[in-house]
């Protein structure tokens, strides 16, 4: 069996989700800005995507749905 490494640091991760997020008002789509990103730092752009969605899920940005509003 083959094992699975992950070739980017925890920084990396963090650095392109930043990026992206900040990012994605000045590409015609977030598709576009994750493209663009991933080619920048050589992931796949699903992985890229799936890091994003991660990371807002984690962050309380969406929790399957739409952002939890009730605790403040």
């Amino acid at each position: 069996m083959s094992k699975t490494t992950n070739k980017f640091a925890p920084a990396v991760h963090a650095s392109a989700v930043r990026v992206v997020l900040e990012h994605e008002d000045d590409r015609e789509s977030r598709w576009a800005a994750l493209a663009l990103i991933a080619a920048k730092i050589g992931c796949a752009l699903q992985t890229l995507r799936l890091w994003v969605k991660k990371a807002e899920r984690d962050g309380g940005r969406i929790d399957g749905g739409a952002p939890d509003r009730t605790s403040a």
